[in-house]
């Protein structure tokens, strides 16, 4: 997902219950995830190459990094890092992975049309996957030979697969509605163990 939409998620879904300060610092730290040093090498900060399981145990490590700081007292701005690699990780999901394809697809004219970001049955599809990175990708990260790298890469790959903008796919506004409840999800997970004086700590309130 483009810094943009990384950054206006946070504003948005949560930015209203930290402190400015505080969004601040965890603003910087997701969008610190697509730095070159994190787009190389680690598909889990992004959920790329199908890396579901390592996407996961890497969210779960942010989640205890968080909690261990509250619990231990430790400096706070390691705990608002966490959850900017957090919620980076869980926005991503929904922009470089086909589950809103899926959800879509499951979708009864009885059904709600509003995203539920957490399906049980999509999450445990088989049919679930996310793009690949080739080499050739690296001509996307160029704005105006994107729709020449979307050409040339195979179907299964990142930049014919991602959500990360409004002009790769007009399912990316259902993908930004379910990594916005995501994010709303994350922060209440945070604190929902955590005791009122632990959570202003964390919120910076």
């Amino acid at each position: 997902m483009d810094k943009t939409y990384h950054r206006k998620l946070l504003n948005e879904a949560v930015g209203g219950r930290f402190a400015p300060h505080v969004l601040d610092v965890v603003t910087a730290a997701n969008l610190g995830q697509d730095s070159l040093s994190g787009l190389v090498g680690h598909p889990e900060y992004h959920f790329d190459d199908n890396a579901f399981e390592a996407g996961y145990a890497y969210m779960q490590a942010q989640r205890e990094r968080i909690w261990r700081v509250l619990q231990d007292g430790g400096p706070l701005e390691a705990a608002w890092r966490a959850f900017g690699r957090l919620t980076h990780a869980a926005q991503d999901f929904y922009a470089h992975s086909n589950y809103v394809a899926l959800w879509t697809a499951r979708l009864t004219p009885d059904a709600s049309p509003d995203i539920d970001p957490l399906d049980e049955v999509v999450l445990a599809s088989e049919a679930l996957c996310s793009g690949k990175i080739y080499w050739l990708e690296a001509l996307s990260l160029v704005r105006a030979l994107r729709p020449l790298a979307k050409q040339l890469l195979p179907a299964d790959s990142h930049a014919a697969m991602n959500l990360d903008n409004p002009a790769a796919h007009p399912l990316f506004f259902t993908a930004m509605r379910a990594a916005h409840k995501r994010t709303i999800h994350e922060l209440e997970t945070i604190l929902a163990p955590c005791t009122p004086e632990q959570q202003a700590r964390f919120l910076g309130t």
